[in-house]
Parts: C-alpha cells; sequence; structure tokens
C-alpha cells in the first residue's frame, strides 16, 4: 500500500483554498462585465440608429421583398436599397407603429428532399429546425398631402422591439394593446357556430 501520509496541518490550511479561489475568480468575472455594461447602455435618442431589414409593402419608390438599410437620422425613417436613393418619412408623420412575428421554412428544395427521404416520420422532426423567425413591423403614416399610408418591414427576431422601441422613444406613437393577436370572446364564438 502505497499512501501519501500528509501531516494534518497541511490539510487544513489547503481545504479552504479552493472556495476562496472560486470567489475570487467569480468577483474578477463580474468586475469585468461591469463596465461592457455601462458603456452599451449610454446611447441617446440623437445618435443614428440603422439596422438590416426586408421590405415587404410599402414605401413608395422602393421594390417589394428587397433587402436594405433601415435608418434613423434626425426626426426621419429612412430604408435604402443597395446605393439607390433613399426613402425616407418623418417620424411626426409616423401615426402607429406595429410589432408582429412570423415563422419561415428555410432551406429550400434539398431541405424539402432531405426531409422526404428521413425515414420513419424523420422529416417532421427536421421541420422543427428548418425554421426561422422574424419580426414584421407594420407603420401607419401620413404624406405631406395628408394620405394615409403603411409599410411593412421584415426584421431579425428581437430587432422589431428595438426599432419600435426607437421610434417611440424619438416620438412616434404606438398602440401597445393592438400589438398582441387579438382573441375571440365567448360570445363571438358561439355567434359563429349558429
Amino acid at each position: 500500500m502505497n499512501r501519501l501520509v500528509v501531516p494534518r496541518n497541511y490539510r487544513d490550511a489547503y481545504s479552504g483554498g479552493l472556495p476562496t479561489l472560486s470567489l475570487l475568480v467569480l468577483l474578477i468575472c463580474c468586475s469585468l462585465t461591469a463596465p461592457a455594461q455601462n458603456t452599451s447602455q449610454s446611447g441617446t435618442a440623437s445618435e443614428p440608429f440603422s439596422i438590416r431589414a426586408t421590405h415587404l409593402l410599402g414605401f413608395e419608390g422602393a421594390k417589394s421583398n428587397c433587402n436594405g438599410t433601415l435608418s434613423i437620422q434626425g426626426n426621419a425613417l429612412q430604408f435604402q436599397q443597395g446605393g439607390k436613393h433613399a426613402t425616407q418619412i418623418k417620424i411626426a408623420a409616423v401615426r402607429d407603429v406595429f410589432l408582429g412575428g412570423e415563422s419561415k421554412q428555410v432551406g429550400g428544395l434539398p431541405m424539402t428532399l432531405g426531409k422526404a427521404a428521413a425515414p420513419y416520420g424523420g422529416g417532421r422532426v427536421v421541420s422543427l429546425f428548418a425554421h426561422k423567425k422574424y419580426d414584421t413591423l407594420s407603420l401607419e403614416y401620413v404624406d405631406s398631402d395628408g394620405g394615409l399610408h403603411g409599410a411593412i418591414l421584415q426584421l431579425n427576431k428581437g430587432q422589431g422591439e428595438v426599432l419600435r422601441n426607437e421610434l417611440v422613444a424619438r416620438g412616434a406613437p404606438t398602440s401597445s394593446g393592438r400589438d398582441q393577436s387579438t382573441k375571440q370572446s365567448a360570445g363571438e364564438v358561439a355567434h359563429e357556430n349558429q
């Protein structure tokens, strides 16, 4: 039997080292993340704001289903497709901002063939992972002649709320009650069944 004999006073000296070391590492990690949190939250409403978006419908002069840059500069919301002229509306002309969500299947024909070839109904499992979620942002705005218009934009998941909050911070009104999907009351359901 080869046993290492350690005197009792050495065992007691090193037994408290692990909790002390883990506490020290935790304090160092917390102190490193604190300055990073403070710098990311120090934005003002006058700074330019820009994100990638897909214009689905509505802006005059912009093609439907085209990708571009959506930015807020000063008091205007701009959508610019590639190097073309930017379409812009004033934030003061925005009457309402709606936020929604959608899911799209990605992968195209190769993913469809892979789902069909998966044995024992495995295509259903593949379908669970073949979807990408998006935010849709709808705007109601008034043009310079007083005409009411709308625009629908598709953004990556989470960016729709950021853009809506940025627009609201710069003076655009929003109705938060209409952002959620409407549910039928029991009376409406009973009326439709008759």
